[in-house]
């Protein structure tokens, strides 16, 4: 059955750039950022290794100046000549101390950044498994691939050696400037006036690099997703000739984040040079009026030796500090836009206090007066179900038929609790099937749908996906039932061989016997089969068949069928047409009635094109 996605915008492709630069000119804060603390504290001892680093890395810099002072003032002098060496030994020692802190300080933020990207990776990977098939309709996976890869790169960045920087420089700045006014409280005074017409020209500078920021990571995702989107379709891409038009596209796409990178990097070469413009203006400006002050002997050489160190190193403080702001603020839209990931409540959730399930479970499954619409936000959009009931019992074949768009995927949707209906229920054993816990229900079901869905490993885990702890020997046996196990042993490394992406080295009789044999090695009580023989050749289907037949008993099977005769010995045939049962009985008893079901068997018993196949 074919649905119509829910659409976010008009494209249907979720946010656009234009999007994103709307929603950039918002005031996005550091705030996103916040959300990083959980995964900072949770590696507290080496966040405290990293801390004592850069205190001590800090300070052994602060140190610098005093010693210069002494040099400067005393130790180029006859008198205490002596003391010379000493100075320059306490120079080392402190050159020494820098050193060890530094590069203590250097690995562990970067392995921080790294251990914290890890660990958010795996959270919002493990948080999108959770959302339901509703979320992908209106996400494109390519954007949010993007999100999981370039995103929590760019965090990395601010995790690991931005954060260790804004922090070693915030220290810088505010040691530097008390000891400014420890070696001179005029000067000081002159440097304390000069900072607002520094800082606040940066402050405004800095929310436009932010925003820049944002639309080139919204560029570069929809980017991505276009090209992920084509490459995973490049037969269809080859069959209709389209490589020219989808390249340039492309490099339309391609194009337009650049431009957007471009922008971005103008606006931080921009503040950069206005950072440091406004900041070497200010030190000339003030060790222009302290070299009048030597001169007039109000302070030695030494001491404006000092506060000219402590001055440059405020002053190269605050410029980094400003282009550090720069890459922290490219990391708070990447945080922000993975937040907006994190905080993305499934639809669908076990309850609170799930029921467990009925033991002995027999695997009755009963939907009663289901009408179902699905979430598209169109109050147009028309009912996929309506008052559907029926009961699929232990042990007994239920069919379902009728024409492409009547509900029949729809009813396996909501069995497996992708979606809730809008009224009505569907319970298992009498229990709805909202009550139970979601991973309960699901252990309960063996799934084979129409579209196949393989991954690029071997056959073998491929087989196991159904049954994660299985054995090899469970699954050749499942390979076997499943009228697999021949053509696979004869592929190049037998189970071992890699299928690749989405099974595209098998041929589509071939992925779906795989995909049987995953359903037989589940082994569940309930076995949901999409058209699971649409894509086998004649002899493959009747030994399929003869295998499903052994597979069904003592199970409760319901198949969704368009070959109708694939179910002519099916108990309960339950006929759909535009959401509604219209007829429900055995095969011989439709095929007589006049029916949907009889117009349907007879365009497929006696049509010619059939009698042809």
């Amino acid at each position: 059955m074919t649905v119509d996605a829910p659409t976010s915008n008009k494209s249907g492709r979720g946010e656009t750039a234009e999007d994103g630069y709307k929603r950039a000119n918002r005031k996005v804060a550091i705030k996103p950022l916040l959300a990083l603390s959980p995964y900072l504290r949770a590696q507290m001892p080496v966040l405290i290794i990293a801390g004592v680093a850069l205190i001590v890395s800090a300070g052994a810099m602060l140190a610098v100046p005093m010693a210069v002072r002494r040099i400067v003032d005393f130790g180029f002098s006859a008198q205490h000549s002596e003391l010379i060496d000493s100075y320059f030994m306490m120079l080392m020692v402190v050159g020494l101390v820098l050193a060890c802190a530094s590069s203590t300080r250097a690995y562990t933020v970067n392995w921080l950044g790294e251990r914290v990207v890890a660990d958010l990776r795996r959270d919002v990977f493990q948080h999108l498994t959770k959302l339901g098939p509703a979320f992908f309709t209106t996400n494109h996976s390519g954007e949010l691939m993007s999100r999981l890869t370039a995103d929590t790169t760019q965090i990395k960045t601010a995790a690991g050696s931005a954060l260790s920087q804004t922090l070693r420089n915030t220290i810088m700045l505010i040691g530097a400037i008390a000891m400014m006014f420890v070696t001179s409280i005029e000067l000081s005074l002159m440097v304390l006036l000069a900072i607002p017409a520094i800082v606040l020209p940066l402050m405004m500078y800095g929310r436009v690099v932010r925003r820049l920021s944002r639309v080139a990571q919204d560029t570069l995702a929809e980017s991505s997703a276009f090209a992920a989107e084509n490459l995973a379709a490049v037969s269809t891409l080859q069959a209709f000739t389209n490589e020219r038009s989808v390249a340039a596209r492309f490099a339309d796409a391609v194009e337009t984040s650049m431009a957007a990178a471009t922008s971005r990097l103008q606006a931080r070469a921009g503040l950069t040079a206005m950072a440091i413009a406004l900041v070497t203006v200010s030190i000339v400006g003030v060790l222009w009026y302290g070299a009048s002050l030597v001169v007039a002997e109000q302070i030695s050489a030494g001491r404006l030796s000092q506060f000219v160190l402590y001055a440059v190193f405020a002053a190269g403080a605050l410029a980094e500090l400003a282009e550090v702001m720069g890459e922290v603020q490219q990391a708070s839209g990447a945080a922000e836009r993975l937040g907006e990931l994190l905080a993305a409540v499934p639809p669908i959730q076990s309850p609170k206090t799930p029921v467990p399930l009925p033991h002995p479970f027999q695997g009755r499954v009963r939907v009663d007066a289901v009408s179902f619409t699905y979430p598209t936000g169109d109050p147009a959009t028309r009912p996929a179900l309506r008052d559907v009931s029926f009961t699929a019992e232990p042990g007994k074949l239920t069919a379902v038929v009728g024409p492409s768009g009547s509900g029949k995927s729809t009813i396996f949707n909501l069995i497996l609790r992708f979606y809730d209906p809008g009224s009505g229920h569907v319970t298992m054993d009498d229990v709805s099937v909202s009550r139970l816990d979601l991973a309960d229900l699901r252990k309960q079901i063996a799934f084979v749908p129409q579209d196949v869905a393989l991954f690029a490993d071997t056959v073998a885990e491929n087989i196991r996906y159904g049954a994660p702890n299985a054995s090899r020997a469970d699954i050749e046996q499942a390979a076997m039932a499943a009228q697999a196990h021949d053509f696979i042993a004869e592929l190049a490394n037998g189970y071992d061989t890699n299928v690749g992406e989405r099974g595209v080295t098998l041929s589509g009789g071939q992925r779906q016997r795989i995909a049987i044999a995953r359903a037989i090695l589940r082994d569940a009580p309930i076995l949901l089969l999409d058209e699971a023989t649409s894509s086998l050749d004649a002899d493959s289907e009747v030994a399929i068949q003869r295998a499903l037949e052994q597979l069904m008993i003592g199970r409760t099977t319901i198949v969704i069928a368009h070959r109708l005769a694939t179910i002519q010995k099916a108990d309960k045939i339950i006929v759909l047409d535009h959401g509604r049962v219209v007829e429900h009985g055995t095969h011989a008893s439709l095929s007589g009635a006049g029916g949907l079901y009889s117009r349907l068997a007879e365009l497929q018993f006696t049509s010619p094109l059939q009698a042809a196949e």
